[in-house]
């Protein structure tokens, strides 16, 4: 409990930070990638679309049994935010889902492996969960309908400091929203 309300504070500091300097977020940047152009496009559309994550955070996240089934994770390559052709598809059948159950409210949640500082990682898998609601929001739902939250590198899918471990970490989750 006292993890979340610290990174309720940091998320604030964030967002205050953000609003002060008056520019959208910026993609987390190393030697090793190079950003596309389809990125940069995303990244200058982040402060737009992220209107409803102060929301999401108080709402409560539907117990874990009662997540949607129907709808799947994306995964990503390590310090990517890049939708790979498989997680497109991924997208697209979950597009599917939430087209059918329009009145649903999903909260994409972006998280990251252990590598880099908490403040790269929180950026980065903001930048995760963005690309997804984007993608799904280029094919036809609803942005009311989709907030995004980024976890960082705090709620690993795997435990472990391997390649395995840390690929099944790199990804963005589609919770319902009560």
């Amino acid at each position: 409990m006292k993890t979340m309300q610290i990174f309720k504070v940091a998320l604030v500091v964030l967002f205050l930070a953000s609003g002060i300097v008056g520019c959208a977020t910026t993609p987390p940047a190393t030697q090793d990638s190079m950003v596309d152009q389809t990125d940069m496009s995303q990244q200058a559309d982040a402060k737009s679309a992220v209107d409803t994550t102060e929301d999401t955070m108080k709402s409560e996240a539907v117990p874990s049994h009662m997540d949607l089934a129907a709808m799947e994770n994306i995964y990503f390559d390590f310090d990517k935010f890049t939708l790979s052709a498989e997680a497109r598809k991924t997208l697209a059948d979950n597009a599917d889902y939430l087209k059918a159950n329009s009145g649903t409210q999903v909260v994409i949640e972006g998280h990251c492996d252990e590598r880099g500082s908490d403040e790269y990682n929180l950026a980065l898998g903001e930048s995760r969960a963005l690309a997804a609601k984007n993608y799904l929001v280029s094919l036809g739902i609803s942005a009311k309908q989709l907030s995004v939250i980024s976890y960082g590198e705090e709620k690993p899918a795997a435990m472990g400091s391997n390649e395995e471990a840390w690929a099944k970490n790199r990804r963005a989750e589609f919770k319902a929203v009560q």
